[in-house]
């Protein structure tokens, strides 16, 4: 019952405008509420992370303009999509470190602010190696990711959190969509205004980057890392714990859950990023449709961003309310598995409407794996959430890199092809779900620890400190997120979780 007191009496606490649990994490997803820091935090993290999106693939809809300009061969265009998912990926470990040690909004808002003069440089490129550079460049922005899902776990309670983790980077990635609609009319608008083709196309990169600044600005102004306020001024305080780099990092590349995850993580959004990259070249050669015409429908890809990727982390915590983590683990190989399956189909179909009708559910269920895979990320580690983020989202590039490196680099597979193949190794790359396994929940084949092997929630995360760091009180954070994700049991019977908790974490 003390448990269950301290509960309740977090969600009547008056600081705040929704209900919370004893970390100040909101227990409810308000989607059109502002209401600060929770809600806020939300709109800020996925409009910026918004932003960058639009901005890394702002040229893929204008690259039939831009390669006659530039003289771009196939070759040229595929190592310039390959850069611009490459740079991210050690950006994205990084940037999940700087947020477990400097919080969410300074790492996102710096990160934002010094990636947007490579997006002006689009207007400067004058040949195949420039415009690689400021591809590669642009790409590093992809790290908002990390910092956005980092925040959303910092916010909101694990009964929710799948959905606000689902939502903002659902949110954001409509950035790869909007970007096919967005461009192909700022060009069309500049170059009816007078300017001449060659010239349009690099007026236009001002917009994505103009967009891209003052989301960063307004993170710095309005933003704020945890419930209770931000890092430099908690520490300062002595409300928060300082931690350190190597042990932050240390039970991040530890564990053996956070590679699983990268790996499978870059089997589908790494899939989303690569076709991003392809699709509007896809449609507009094979098809001979208008440049206008295929970027709509390439946009359909990413677009659907706005309600697919949501749904994952929306049926993950759904099921979880049954199942547990179990439950999340079954969702997630589910909806990989099915979203490889049609991605090979998509490559066999020949037909215009076809490949369209294809294309949409390819992209609802590779998408909608996305968000289940954080739907799972913010419980395997509570010290090391940003590096266990940023390993998994770093994963995501990796698989990008790899799967246009292999599959769409020159001319050694025609398009089609190349998507079949992709389409099987998102299959392949589903299995290592099945090695996940938490000792306090389960995993997809096995139940939870029992007898002499008991592992609770407050175990598992209390392996994070050493004795030392647990005498200095510096796990109690860690002790009050264990409470609160005692729901991953799911709905089963469960003695334990009816006995009280002391302030220390112990049983």
């Amino acid at each position: 019952m003390a448990a269950s007191s301290v509960n309740i009496e977090s969600q009547r606490d008056s600081k705040f405008p929704l209900p919370v649990d004893s970390e100040h994490k909101a227990t409810v997803f308000r989607l059109f509420s502002v209401a600060k820091p929770h809600m806020r935090a939300f709109h800020l993290s996925w409009i910026s992370f918004f932003a960058c999106f639009v901005s890394t693939f702002a040229a893929p809809p204008l690259l039939p303009i831009i390669r006659d300009n530039l003289g771009l061969t196939a070759t040229d265009i595929g190592n310039a999509g390959i850069a611009s998912v490459s740079g991210a990926v050690f950006a994205r470990v990084a940037m999940g470190t700087a947020c477990d040690l400097f919080g969410p909004r300074l790492a996102s808002a710096c990160l934002t602010l010094l990636t947007a003069p490579a997006v002006y440089s689009f207007a400067m490129a004058h040949d195949a190696i420039s415009f690689l550079l400021v591809r590669f460049f642009t790409g590093f922005s992809l790290a908002t990711f990390v910092s956005t899902q980092y925040w959303m776990s910092s916010m909101f309670s694990p009964s929710v959190v799948g959905t606000a983790n689902g939502v903002a980077a659902g949110w954001g990635n409509l950035g790869g969509g909007a970007t096919q609609l967005i461009m192909p009319l700022v060009f069309a608008l500049i170059r009816d205004i007078g300017a001449v083709r060659f010239t349009a196309w690099r007026i236009a990169f001002f917009i994505p980057a103009l967009f891209q600044t003052l989301s960063a600005c307004t993170i710095m102004l309005f933003g704020q890392d945890l419930p209770d306020g931000d890092f430099h001024k908690l520490e300062k305080a002595g409300d928060k714990k300082k931690d350190k780099f190597s042990k932050v990092f240390y039970h991040g590349v530890t564990n053996y859950r956070a590679w699983i995850l990268a790996l499978t993580y870059g089997y589908c959004f790494g899939v989303e990023l690569t076709v991003d990259n392809i699709i509007a070249e896809y449609f507009y050669d094979r098809f001979d449709l208008k440049l206008h015409t295929a970027g709509l429908i390439a946009a359909s890809f990413g677009l659907a961003n706005f309600f697919s990727r949501p749904a994952g982390g929306i049926v993950s915590d759904m099921v979880a309310k049954r199942y547990g983590m179990r439950g999340r683990i079954w969702a997630l190989w589910i909806g990989q598995t099915l979203g490889g399956i049609l991605c090979i189909v998509l490559g066999a179909v020949s037909t215009l409407w076809g490949s369209i009708f294809v294309m949409i559910l390819f992209s609802i269920f590779v998408q909608a794996a996305c968000g289940l895979t954080f739907g799972v990320v913010p419980f395997v580690s509570r010290r090391s959430l940003g590096v266990i983020s940023g390993m998994t989202g770093g994963g995501g590039n990796v698989g990008a890199v790899l799967t246009q490196l292999i599959f769409f680099k020159g001319s050694r597979y025609s398009k089609e092809t190349g998507i079949k193949l992709m389409g099987v190794m998102i299959v392949a790359c589903t299995i290592p779900h099945m090695f996940i396994y938490f000792p306090q929940w389960g995993g997809m084949f096995c139940g939870p620890s029992s007898g002499k092997n008991y592992t609770t929630e407050h175990d598992y995360y209390r392996s994070e400190w050493s004795e030392e760091e647990q005498s200095r009180s510096h796990h109690l954070a860690s002790m009050k997120f264990a409470d609160n994700s005692r729901s991953e049991r799911g709905r089963r019977a469960d003695p334990v979780a009816a006995v009280p908790t002391s302030q220390d974490g112990s049983n």
